[in-house]
């Protein structure tokens, strides 16, 4: 896999775990999005051409209006790669910070 096709797998486990801790349209229901700030990668060995990759994702930070999550993506019981993100949690539809909402942080705290 290139590793720019990396980030791409991230972003779908991201929006996947939001979307089950929190619900389909989570954004109209509980007033809440997120956007990166900030995202590193961390490569252990290579996934291939046919590998299945699941990504294990969890918070490791909460700020204010802001929490960092690793995803950890494994082939089997090796491990690929670790991210972790910034997340900035904002107001749908607008890019501004606001306070992450108490049913998140327990919903992700699981």
């Amino acid at each position: 896999m290139h590793n720019a096709n990396y980030l791409a797998y991230v972003d779908d486990a991201l929006d996947t775990w939001l979307r089950v801790a929190l619900g389909d349209g989570f954004e109209a229901t509980i007033g809440f999005d997120v956007m990166v700030k900030q995202a590193t990668i961390e490569w252990h060995s290579p996934a291939r051409v046919g590998d299945e990759v699941d990504c294990d994702c969890s918070v490791v930070r909460w700020g204010t209006t802001s929490f960092e999550v690793e995803v950890i993506g494994r082939v089997g019981d090796r491990p690929v790669f670790t991210a972790r993100l910034v997340q900035i949690s904002t107001v749908p539809g607008e890019a501004r910070s606001t306070p992450i909402p108490d049913v998140v942080r327990a919903a992700l705290s699981r």
